[in-house]
């Protein structure tokens, strides 16, 4: 019992020297920080896996997509250094949003909308089930089903991308045909 005191007393003198800083919600990103998280919120969209600063033919790219065999980076020279492998390589500029890397991508891209020059919620929903906009309810509740099963946790998918798919679901039934 006296041990158990001591530790918690150890964690509360150490919390009181060295606070928790709290994180600022108006802190400003970098272009890069956001042009990362961009890109990232596309891939996810389109639901595919990928992993950040993975390391491929001697080079650190900004995303992977292990599927595909794609790396997509920000720095020239690496571009070119895998360009010559068997890895397909994607440059992207700092300034580029997100969204428009479908364009660059050697693979076809579910199409989203876009509504001043960002995705539209409701593309971004059907585009998550994999279903066209056109999509009846019946359509979009037999893709809900198959897309859950997939990336249930219960059956080795991530919590994070369950619940994108759940709030898909709930986005795109009330705009189905």
């Amino acid at each position: 019992m006296v041990f158990s005191v001591a530790i918690a007393a150890t964690f509360i003198v150490g919390e009181r020297l060295y606070p928790t800083a709290p994180i600022d919600p108006r802190r400003v990103w970098s272009g890069d920080e956001r042009r990362r998280a961009e890109i990232r919120e596309f891939l996810r969209t389109i639901n595919e896996p990928f992993a950040e600063n993975h390391f491929v033919e001697g080079q650190t790219v900004a995303f992977y997509l292990p599927m595909r065999d794609v790396a997509i980076t920000f720095d020239a020279r690496a571009y070119y250094r895998i360009e010559r492998s068997p890895t397909y390589a994607v440059l992207v500029e700092h300034e580029m949003p997100g969204f428009q890397l479908a364009g660059r991508l050697p693979f076809e891209t579910p199409e989203i909308e876009l509504t001043d020059g960002t995705p539209d919620a409701t593309s971004m929903a059907f585009a998550v089930l994999g279903v066209p906009k056109t999509a009846s309810s019946n359509e979009l509740k037999q893709a809900y089903r198959k897309r859950i099963k997939e990336v249930h946790p219960d059956h080795g998918g991530d919590y994070e991308t369950f619940t994108r798919v759940r709030e898909a679901y709930t986005t795109a039934k009330k705009r189905a045909n």
